[in-house]
């Protein structure tokens, strides 16, 4: 839908004059599909508030209304719940959580480890190896936040969800 897609580019972009936006990211339909899922992240739940409290906000779902064929529906999820909730309220079972959690953060803490380990040797005063773990584990968390369990999850949701 043209006038959706166009829509997405105005509303993306006023969100970001908003104080701690980080991202927008659309999941568009397919197959039988016609939902869009359009995640929005913002550093802090007082951030998000400000925004989905805006006037500008509430003047483009107003003008989008007429095509909304369910209203204006939208989840706040924070933490790791939103890996594991798609918006058809399927939820993934605990032990298929775990597996896809810790077949993220196996491989990437080897990577991340690699990577950092060599500068983080280097590193010679007291308290170094507490710093070193505060960096690995500072890198590791911010890709699986951002990078790695977004993108992850989609690519499993079939199974995951099933």
């Amino acid at each position: 839908m043209p006038q959706y897609e166009q829509w997405l580019v105005e509303i993306r972009k006023a969100c970001t004059q908003f104080e701690g936006y980080l991202s927008t990211d659309v999941i568009r339909p397919f197959g039988k599909e016609h939902t869009y899922v359009v995640i929005i992240r913002f550093a802090g739940f007082d951030n998000l508030t400000r925004w989905m409290e805006s006037g500008e906000r509430r003047a483009f779902m107003r003008q989008m209304e007429p095509f909304l064929t369910k209203g204006d529906r939208y989840q706040i999820k924070t933490g790791l719940e939103f890996w594991f909730a798609p918006s058809d309220g399927k939820k993934a079972t605990p032990w298929k959580q775990f597996l896809v959690t810790w077949s993220a953060i196996f491989p990437l803490s080897l990577i991340v480890t690699a990577l950092l380990g060599p500068a983080l040797d280097l590193l010679s005063f007291p308290g170094a190896t507490i710093v070193a773990r505060l960096a690995n584990t500072a890198l590791l968390v911010v890709l699986m936040v951002y990078v790695v369990m977004p993108r992850y999850t989609k690519l499993v949701s079939h199974w995951l969800f099933r």
